[in-house]
């Protein structure tokens, strides 16, 4: 059994190659067949608009079946990291978790316990929201392994 790569800002991305990819292409290219099929709309127009709707509408269910699944996994990361600051955060920073956003709780989710005090507070004090910029913050990186 080939051991994981350990997981770091670099590589935490995730895709899936058959979702991503070949799904995506699928489908894409079928949405294409469909509108360049218009051409012959002369000899069953009402089928031609169909096909081209009904391949546009399978684009929208991939796109948001990806989203409604990203936007549950913010709730989810958002609910689980007000309980870890509630638990590590010194008594005079607790008040302030509120204060941050679901990206920050977002990005915030990969730093260590040790090291998550001193980055809320710069977060905060300093209004970072930029999820990218405070995962390059993050100095000793937990893997998150259960993700969409």
């Amino acid at each position: 059994m080939s051991e994981k790569v350990p997981q770091t800002f670099e590589n935490h991305a995730k895709l899936v190659p058959l979702y991503h990819f070949v799904a995506f292409g699928i489908l894409t290219v079928n949405l294409l067949w469909q509108l360049w099929g218009l051409r012959e709309i002369v000899d069953r127009p009402i089928a031609s608009i169909w096909n081209v709707l009904l391949a546009f509408a399978l684009l929208l269910v991939w796109l948001y079946a990806r989203i409604f699944a990203l936007n549950v996994q913010d709730r989810v990361i958002r609910l689980e990291m007000r309980l870890r600051l509630a638990e590590v955060l010194p008594a005079e920073l607790r008040p302030r978790i509120g204060e941050l956003r679901t990206g920050q709780l977002v990005a915030l989710r990969f730093a260590s316990d040790e090291e998550l005090p001193a980055l809320v507070r710069e977060v905060l004090d300093q209004g970072i929201t930029n999820r990218t910029e405070i995962k390059k913050k993050v100095k000793n990186w937990q893997a998150d392994h259960a993700r969409c």
